[in-house]
C-alpha cells in the first residue's frame, strides 16, 4: 500500500486509541464509530452490545472486531477494581478460572499508570489519576488499584489507561488490543469496502459473542463466512516476527470454516505474507511441555469459536502477532499490519 494509504490509517488509529473504551463502559467509543461511519455514508445502527455497519453490497464480506480495552471502575470509595473481572460477574470467585489465574500474572504490571475517568455514556472527561499499587483481594477475588487523584469519583465510573500510539524502529505500540482491528475495519471503508462489520462490546468479559450472534437471530441470518479480526500474543519478539500474520483452525470451543482459513492462507502464500496457525503453534509448545513434565495450555477461546460451538455461525479469525499482551505498550511490527491492510483489501476490495 501507499505510504499516504498509510500515513492515513496511523492517524486513525492514533485517534482511536486516545479514545477511551473501557470493558462494560462502550459507549462513548461506539458513538465516535458511528460517527465517522456515518459521514462516509455507511449504515450503521447501534444495538445492545454491538455496532453494526453495512455498505451498499453488504454481501461482500462480514467482519468483526471488539472494541473494549481493559480499565478500571470505581466500585467504593476511591475503591477500583478491574473491569473485566467485574463484568463477567468475576468469574466463579473460586479461583480456577483462565480469566481468574490471569489476575495472579497481571497484577505487577499497573505500578505508575496514569489513567483518565470518564462519563460511561457521554464519554465526558472527568479526571486524571495515577495507579499507585494493584494487588489480588483474597475475599473477593479481584484485582484492587489504589489510585492517588481520582478519591472523589462515584461508583460505577470507568477509568481508562492513558495512552497513546508510540511509533519507533518499526515498531507499533499502545493497548492495541483490539482498538487496532477497529481502524483497520473503519480504513478499510473509507478504501471503499462496502461489506458489512460488527464493533462488539464486554470481549474481555467473554461476551461478544453473544451479541454478534444476537444480531443473525434478529433477522434470522447465517454466514460460514465472518472474518473475526484481532491480536494474538506472544511471548517474545523473535516468536512474534517469526510471522506476519496469524490465522487458526480452530480453539478450545470448536473448529473453524476449514474452507475459508485456507482460502485466506493461499491469498497469503499469493501475496507473499508469511503466517502461522495458532493452535498448531500451542499445540507443538504443548508437546514441549508434556514431554518436560509441564502442564498443557490451553488453546484459547475466541469470539469466533463460541460462535461456532453454538452452531449458527461460521468463519474464521485473522490476528496480528504482539507482544506486551493486555497492556499499553502491547507491540506489533508496522510491517505486519501492512500486510494486514493487503490481505484485507485483495479479499473485499
Amino acid at each position: 500500500m501507499s505510504g499516504t494509504a498509510f500515513s492515513e490509517f496511523l492517524d486513525t488509529l492514533k485517534y482511536l486509541v486516545r479514545r477511551p473504551s473501557v470493558v462494560g463502559a462502550e459507549h462513548p467509543f461506539f458513538l465516535t464509530l458511528k460517527r465517522e461511519l456515518d459521514e462516509l455514508g455507511i449504515e450503521t445502527t447501534l444495538y445492545e452490545g454491538v455496532l453494526f455497519a453495512q455498505g451498499k453490497q453488504p454481501e461482500t464480506g462480514a467482519l468483526s472486531a471488539h472494541i473494549d480495552r481493559h480499565g478500571l471502575i470505581c466500585t467504593g470509595p476511591n475503591e477500583f477494581q478491574y473491569a473485566a473481572f467485574l463484568t463477567q460477574n468475576r468469574a466463579d470467585l473460586i479461583g480456577n478460572s483462565v480469566a481468574e489465574q490471569t489476575m495472579n500474572t497481571i497484577s505487577e504490571r499497573f505500578a505508575g499508570q496514569a489513567v483518565q475517568a470518564y462519563q460511561p455514556w457521554s464519554g465526558t472527561y472527568i479526571g486524571l489519576g495515577n495507579i499507585e499499587k494493584a494487588y489480588i483481594c483474597p475475599r473477593r477475588n479481584n484485582l484492587i488499584f489504589e489510585v492517588k487523584g481520582l478519591e472523589y469519583l462515584l461508583p460505577g465510573t470507568p477509568v481508562a489507561y492513558v495512552d497513546s500510539l508510540r511509533i519507533n524502529g518499526g515498531m507499533l505500540s499502545a493497548q492495541l488490543d483490539n482498538v487496532i482491528s477497529a481502524a483497520l475495519i473503519l480504513h478499510l471503508y473509507r478504501c471503499g469496502y462496502e461489506g458489512t462489520a460488527f464493533f462488539t462490546a464486554q470481549e474481555e468479559a467473554g461476551k461478544s459473542w453473544r451479541f454478534v450472534l444476537e444480531w443473525y437471530r434478529r433477522f434470522d441470518g447465517k454466514t460460514d463466512r465472518l472474518l473475526v479480526l484481532d491480536t494474538s500474543p506472544f511471548p517474545d519478539r523473535e516468536t512474534a516476527d517469526a510471522q506476519d500474520l496469524v490465522l487458526r483452525y480452530r480453539d478450545a470451543n470448536a473448529s473453524f470454516n476449514e474452507a475459508f482459513t485456507e482460502e485466506i492462507a493461499a491469498r497469503c502464500e499469493t501475496l507473499g505474507i508469511r503466517y502461522s496457525f495458532k493452535d498448531r503453534y500451542i499445540e507443538t509448545q504443548n508437546a514441549k511441555l508434556m514431554a518436560s513434565g509441564g502442564t498443557a495450555a490451553s488453546l484459547g477461546s475466541t469470539e469466533m469459536g463460541r460462535l461456532a460451538a453454538e452452531g449458527t455461525l461460521q468463519g474464521t479469525t485473522l490476528q496480528l502477532p504482539t507482544t506486551g499482551y493486555h497492556t499499553v505498550s502491547e507491540t506489533v511490527r508496522t510491517e505486519s499490519v501492512k500486510k494486514m491492510l493487503q490481505l484485507l483489501t485483495d479479499l473485499y476490495l
